[in-house]
């Protein structure tokens, strides 16, 4: 039994490291293992680096929390309290978690005879038992300071590698002398920073308040975290770059959103969220296409080839292109319906103003993904 599961196991090992699978033709493993210029060629083992590396991360990220972002949202008025706790009722807590959240009309009316309570302290009782399982917005605040930041500084340093790099200005250098292009250390900190960041995430998700969109989120890291490794075990760190920096665009335009949205600036959050927007259409339905697909799909086909995991890679980026266009979609379906209701009357006339985004931003926006190029984000919609 032993000697089949090891001959098992040595198959979908020897499946998962198909050279005929990852490599184009006539490339081996082997070939990539000379050291080349700089950094040498990507290998699987420069991967172990990430998780110190991510231990790291998570660590200045609990100190960034405490003593920069936190005085920063006290600063603006969030207070430093949970929610109001609701008086202590064993038959109305019972409901709650065995039975409903959100009693109808008729469970109220048999709750009120049973305590002799009134129907609307029953149903202030649930909305204040309700809010007390949600993470209090300075928490909120604190971890939204924490992606802005981060999103800011990995987007401007994207910016300022790829500026100096030769595949940022003609994508055809993404497939010159592909696979043979050897690391630069720039591209070598991009990639590992990032790849760090996402496991990070992956630890913090364990230690923070638990939410209800906790399986989609660590779906969605593991599948991130899948595909930056796969990228860069099998070279493709080049056209990867592209992806992340367009990507990188947007997030921390959301996460200042979202900051301001915590802070009760509504004009200011109305205002990030248009040229959140107006980034994320441009970027995700005009660049993404014309620029990375392009590459991806064409100029790589002519220049090496299809071989099975160009198939799989493109594949993956072509799903994302769909999820693109959901959602830009659904942002501005909800932003116009938004701005409908935005329009308040006052005596004698209509003076229609910019909506407050609040509703849109918590239903919608909060719960996507930032740093998304993953096919599993779609559960997030």
């Amino acid at each position: 039994m032993a000697t089949e599961a090891a001959g098992a196991l040595g198959l979908l090992w020897g499946w998962l490291w198909s050279e005929r699978f990852w490599m184009p033709q006539n490339v081996s493993w082997a070939d990539l293992e000379g050291p080349g210029d700089g950094y040498g060629y990507p290998q699987a083992r420069h991967i172990l680096s990430v998780f110190p590396l991510a231990a790291g991360v998570f660590s200045v990220r609990l100190l960034f929390e405490r003593f920069i972002a936190k005085p920063c949202a006290l600063h603006v008025g969030i207070q430093d309290s949970g929610p109001y706790q609701p008086q202590p009722n064993a038959i109305l807590e019972k409901v709650f978690i065995s039975i409903t959240k959100y009693p109808d009309e008729k469970r109220l009316e048999g709750l009120s005879k049973q305590l002799d309570w009134d129907i609307r302290k029953i149903q202030c009782w649930f909305r204040h038992r309700r809010n007390q399982d949600k993470p209090p917005t300075l928490t909120k605040f604190c971890e939204s300071m924490w992606r802005f930041t981060f999103y800011l500084c990995i987007f401007c340093y994207g910016i300022r590698f790829l500026w100096s790099s030769a595949w940022f200005w003609d994508t055809r250098q993404c497939w010159h002398s592909y696979p043979y292009q050897p690391l630069t250390s720039g591209l070598y900190y991009y990639y590992i920073m990032e790849l760090a960041f996402y496991w990070s995430l992956m630890f913090s998700q364990f230690t923070d308040i638990k939410r209800k969109d906790f399986l989609i989120m660590f779906v969605h890291h593991l599948a991130t975290i899948a595909l930056i490794t796969f990228s860069y075990i099998n070279n493709m760190v080049r056209v990867g770059t592209l992806v992340m920096c367009l990507h990188d665009a947007s997030d921390f335009l959301l996460e200042a959103a979202k900051l301001a949205n915590y802070a009760k600036y509504q004009r200011l959050c109305d205002t990030l969220f248009v040229i959140f927007s107006a980034v994320f259409m441009v970027t995700r339905l005009g660049i993404y296409p014309s620029w990375i697909l392009n590459t991806t799909l064409f100029e790589s086909w002519e220049m090496i080839g299809p071989y099975p995991s160009w198939w799989l890679f493109n594949g993956l980026l072509l799903t994302l292109q769909v999820l693109h266009v959901i959602w830009s979609y659904l942002i501005a379906r909800i932003a116009f319906k938004a701005l409908i209701r935005g329009k308040v009357t006052y005596p004698g006339r209509i003076r229609p103003r910019l909506c407050t985004l609040h509703s849109f931003l918590t239903s919608f926006l909060f719960s996507m993904p930032g740093g998304s190029w993953t096919v599993s984000s779609l559960a997030c919609v």
